[in-house]
């Protein structure tokens, strides 16, 4: 039988593989999956748990590479262990429709955890993942029954370090003990103006103390070519992450950006860029590789397959759930249901009770607290909720008496993420690429700005991550430009799969929330207001209309024209159609994603094409063009706000800036001829 090859020669093929497909599709990095061969032979040759015939597996470990450009590491580990990776699909590196793109993405090549490349994100993603690990851990095991008990992996390099992201996330890791957390730094100090200088010009952070600071057990000074010395980092990592009160871990590895290559390794040249061909067979020949491009003898190839250990690893695994079944039948029943993203059967039931309560009761608050009366009966109703705040729950109202804090003990179901608007979208990224959570988070409108890159991964990735997003306008008043949101509305739109919602009412919120969590295939922001807003009557046809993102909320016979508005603004567009003497209708469009996929008819019944059209939100007018026409349309006009606000109380600034029934209503006779 035919042995399994050495190990050298297994971190060999990883380079081989990497620098081939670069060099191949002539794009790319090689640099960094040559530098991390060994490190990647020790954890997942030697330690990772995991199934390559099944990626799905609940309980297994969770990988992921935060330093996303060096993604020909991961798909050469994804093919080599057994993936359903096939070699052709290496040799198609980086070209259109390839399951092996420039950076991971979630969802395309079987085994990649979450999509990468925006440096940073990923050491987020992982924290967030190792959160879910320990809360469902808390929810679901009993004595005798450990069925989540797994480790989240992560490598990193310079540039993740450099992001602020990884400093908001990774000093919340250490707050929280995630002892299942080991992350493995990269410290090459190379980084892509290496060509141009020194990274030491940059780049001269204490990586140690810092993390030691956050409360991380750091192992420093491994050999990253060393496959023992990273092995035995490692094990340590993993005996702390059993110990009673542990510590994420940071192992600093230093290696050799692009090693094995005679002329560019540790040069910024290895980085991003084709070795080329004569550097290519000089690598070859450097460290005894004598096969041709993308030949991987059959013993390396035995080596590295994980397909029967993971199929072991998995029957343990189901063996140990079957007899939990058969002692906590109810609960294995719920953690197959949280793991497979469904809602509880009884959760359109429990919404349509909900949402009649609140039509009877007709209150005039503030969305953000109809948001939180939603969320007082979702939260004891859905146990995969996971709630949180960047240090504004008071304000953004997120939580409620369901509402547990997630700590270093036990488990929860609400974090106090602090001013970390960005650490808490890639966090929450994370919470719902491992499964069986729900996340939302809540900040001020304005504040998305902070978050908004780990929002478009969100949205990238197809994830069900909810934004509440309150203080949503100039009606915020007092706290000034600086805080009252303008462009923020409609740039969120402009961000493809991600559903924005804007209520103007109780209703229109309890329907938003319920929207927002029975889709599955991407993330939603919710737009609430910080003052009160009145209920607006409906008979029960338009009730049932709201869910589809706009409908006619208020018609009259013979309307000669259609005033749309979203939020707050949608009493200004009622109180104007009283004060003018024709008919107009009035149509609320609380979500302009969700009405945009009706189809034809429905959107001409909502908006009839031959009438007149004014829009009016107090944001930013040129998204509201795709509806009224462009600024030269005489049959169209948008009411709304093109420049930063002011410091006065919001009855004020809604006068000061023309946001007023009286102008709504001038607007219209304007577009009427």
């Amino acid at each position: 039988m035919l042995p399994p090859a050495p190990e050298h020669d297994m971190a060999n093929a990883l380079r081989a593989l990497a620098m081939d497909a670069v060099q191949a599709a002539n794009s790319g990095h090689p640099g960094m999956p040559m530098g991390m061969a060994e490190i990647a032979v020790a954890l997942w040759h030697r330690n990772l748990q995991h199934n390559p015939a099944n990626p799905a597996w609940p309980n297994r470990d969770r990988f992921v590479l935060s330093n996303g450009h060096g993604s020909m590491l991961l798909y050469a580990l994804l093919h080599l262990t057994g993936y359903d990776l096939p070699l052709a699909e290496l040799k198609r590196f980086r070209q259109l429709g390839s399951k092996t793109p420039g950076h991971p993405e979630r969802g395309l090549a079987p085994g990649v955890e979450t999509t990468t490349g925006p440096l940073g994100q990923g050491i987020a993603n992982a924290v967030g993942m190792a959160i879910a690990e320990r809360l469902l851990a808390a929810e679901f095991n009993r004595p005798g029954h450990g069925i989540v008990d797994h480790r989240s992996y992560v490598f990193l390099g310079d540039g993740c370090m450099m992001e602020g992201v990884s400093h908001e996330a990774c000093a919340l890791a250490g707050t929280l003990g995630l002892s299942k957390l080991i992350a493995v730094y990269d410290d090459n100090g190379i980084s892509i103006d290496s060509e141009k200088g020194s990274i030491r010009q940059w780049y001269t952070d204490d990586v140690r103390q810092r993390f030691e600071s956050y409360g991380w057990q750091v192992i420093a000074g491994v050999d990253g070519h060393d496959i023992e010395a990273v092995n035995r980092a490692l094990g340590k990592a993993k005996r702390e992450s059993k110990r009673a009160g542990g510590r994420p871990t940071l192992i600093c590895a230093k290696t050799i950006i692009g090693k094995g290559a005679p002329t560019k390794a540790n040069t910024g040249a290895a980085h991003g860029a084709p070795l080329g061909e004569k550097e290519v067979a000089a690598t070859r020949a450097a460290i005894g590789w004598n096969y041709p491009a993308f030949e991987v003898p059959d013993g390396v190839r035995l080596g590295w397959n994980a397909l029967e250990r993971g199929r072991r690893a998995e029957r343990r695994w189901k063996r140990a759930f079957g007899a939990y079944e058969k002692a906590h039948p109810e609960l294995a029943r719920e953690f197959l249901r949280r793991m497979k993203g469904d809602l509880p059967s009884n959760f359109s039931v429990l919404m349509e009770s909900y949402i009649k309560d609140t039509n009877l009761k007709a209150e005039t608050v503030a969305t953000r607290k109809a948001s939180q009366n939603a969320l007082e009966v979702l939260v004891p109703a859905l146990p995969e909720l996971v709630g949180g705040s960047a240090d504004l729950a008071g304000s953004n109202l997120t939580i409620v008496k369901g509402s547990k804090s997630i700590g270093k003990e036990e488990g929860g179901n609400y974090l106090f993420y602090g001013v970390r608007e960005f650490g808490m979208g890639a966090v929450m990224n994370g919470l719902a690429l491992h499964g069986g959570c729900i996340p939302y988070g809540g900040t001020f409108l304005v504040f998305s700005d902070y978050m908004r890159s780990s929002v478009r991964m969100a949205a990238l990735m197809g994830l069900r991550t909810i934004y509440v997003f309150t203080h949503d306008s100039i009606g915020l008043g007092e706290d000034g430009p600086t805080h009252q949101p303008i462009e923020h509305a409609a740039s969120l739109r402009l961000i493809p799969n991600l559903d924005v919602w804007r209520p103007c009412d109780t209703l229109e919120t309890a329907i938003a929330w319920t929207a927002a969590l029975q889709r599955k295939n991407g993330p939603t922001a919710l737009l609430l207001s910080r003052q009160n807003l009145p209920f607006e009557k409906r008979d029960e046809q338009t009730r049932n209309q709201i869910q589809k993102g706009g409908y006619v909320l208020s018609d009259a016979p013979g309307a000669k024209a259609v005033i749309i508005a979203t939020g707050s603004e949608v009493q200004l567009a009622l109180a104007a159609q009283k004060l003018l003497d024709f008919p107009v209708r009035v149509v609320s469009l609380p979500s302009t994603s969700a009405f945009d996929r009706q189809d034809e008819g429905y959107r001409a019944s909502v908006l009839p094409k031959h009438l007149p059209r004014v829009a009016v939100e107090s944001g930013v007018t040129d998204y509201w063009r795709k509806y009224v026409g462009s600024v030269d349309d005489p049959q169209g006009a948008v009411i709304g706000i093109d420049r930063f606000g002011e410091s006065a109380p919001a009855g004020e600034l809604f006068k000061h800036f023309g946001l007023t029934p009286e102008n709504v209503a001038k607007a219209v006779r304007s577009v009427v001829t």
